[in-house]
């Protein structure tokens, strides 16, 4: 299935309410053409932007639809402010998803935050246990902050971005809302970022290449004043109905970086899933799109930062470091987005975006786990009528 930049039609700047899926077909795909706002036309359906609200709470997000095609990821030689690693140029082949219209916000994040205290409570009454035979459904919630301030130091506002997680916290957030909401969210590959955040362009930026032009469209050093990520959407959104994909805060996606920057794929066309630069270290891994402090060039489109765990867990007082927090900057400028395939896939290949994949991760999940520090759960369908049950069990009423 491929959808061309002919077949989507989008209103970015003025979203119509008619577009968004209502509470009746959260799926995000429309018998009929919406009478505004972005569509993108797939076999004789129309997928659609849609709300959906995480089950038992009042957090809700945004996904909107990104259309099929071919681009050629990466900068020029010519483009000003490029990195080595931003190249060699080669062309990626997309398939149509859905991401989310923002990047994730403390109100949706603070739900999988609160999993470390159900966890527990579940441990103590022996309540959904962890075994051999569900283990594959078993994620870890995120150990309490060690110091909230440090994080919380420029706001928690529900609709600022949530920040400082690990790149593993991110991807067993997404595996946690795939089960509670029964769709399929994971965390961009990094061709599927630069694809969605071009929107169609070739430029530096996906408005041009005019730098001073930054200011309608992101949050960056030189208009952030030192105040922090700002709240989502208050800038002017992509071609695509995208916001914040320059500055606010940098995006964790799936591939490691690697010096070579795209050795591998030079000078040739691959789909999306074989251009992954599957992850074999801790770190580096990448993160895009540039934060509140960063410069312009380093949020242009094709602007890549490597994580490095021993300067951004430089602060924590844990032993071993935490898997699931960052201390130290620049990760107080460093969310994710979702992403959701239009084309569903095997649980097998879910896991692929979920799992640990690295033996020192893996071994600082266990030592937390081991020590009492860390709590895994089941997340199912089933999860959120449990939760609902033990907030009864523990009401004075």
């Amino acid at each position: 299935m491929k959808v061309h930049f002919a077949a989507i039609l989008f209103a970015a700047d003025c979203i119509s309410a008619a577009s968004v899926a209502t509470s009746g077909d959260v799926s995000g795909l429309s018998d009929v053409k919406p009478s505004g706002g972005p569509s993108v036309r797939v076999e004789d359906r129309y997928m659609v932007s849609y709300e959906l609200m995480i089950p038992g709470t009042d957090a809700k997000f945004e996904m909107v639809p990104v259309p099929g095609g071919t681009f050629t990821m990466g900068s020029p030689d010519s483009e000003p402010g490029r990195d080595a690693a931003e190249g060699p140029q080669f062309q990626v082949t997309i398939e149509p998803f859905w991401m989310g219209r923002y990047e994730v916000t403390w109100a949706e994040y603070k739900v999988y935050m609160a999993l470390y205290g159900i966890f527990k409570e579940f441990e103590i009454r022996k309540v959904r246990p962890v075994t051999n035979a569900n283990q594959l459904d078993a994620i870890t919630a995120p150990t309490e902050l060690y110091e909230p301030d440090i994080t919380f130091k420029y706001g928690q506002e529900p609709r600022k971005p949530a920040v400082t997680m690990t790149q593993y916290a991110a991807k067993q957030y997404t595996k946690w809302l795939s089960a509670v909401t029964g769709q399929q969210f994971r965390l961009p590959s990094e061709a599927e970022w630069e694809y969605a955040c071009r929107a169609g362009t070739s430029t530096a930026w996906h408005f041009g290449d005019d730098s001073r032009r930054l200011d309608a469209y992101a949050w960056y050093v030189e208009n952030s004043n030192d105040a922090g990520p700002a709240l989502v959407g208050r800038r002017k959104p992509n071609p695509w109905g995208l916001y914040d994909m320059h500055g606010n805060v940098a995006e964790w996606v799936l591939d490691e970086f690697t010096a070579d920057g795209y050795a591998h794929p030079a000078g040739k066309r691959v789909a999306a899933h074989d251009a992954i630069n599957w992850p074999t270290v801790q770190f580096p891994r990448v993160v895009r799109g540039g934060s509140w402090e960063f410069e312009a060039k380093d949020c242009r489109s094709a602007a890549r930062l490597g994580s490095n765990d021993t300067e951004w867990k430089s602060e924590d007082p844990n032993l071993p470091l935490s898997p699931w927090w960052y201390t130290s900057d620049p990760a107080r400028g460093v969310g994710f987005r979702l992403l959701r395939p239009l084309r569903t896939v095997s649980r097998d290949r879910m896991e692929t975006y979920w799992k640990i994949d690295n033996k020192d991760i893996e071994f600082d999940v266990s030592s937390r786990l081991e020590d009492g520090r860390g709590v895994r759960g089941i997340v199912d369908g089933d999860l959120t009528p449990a939760i609902e049950t033990l907030k009864a069990r523990k009401s004075p009423f």
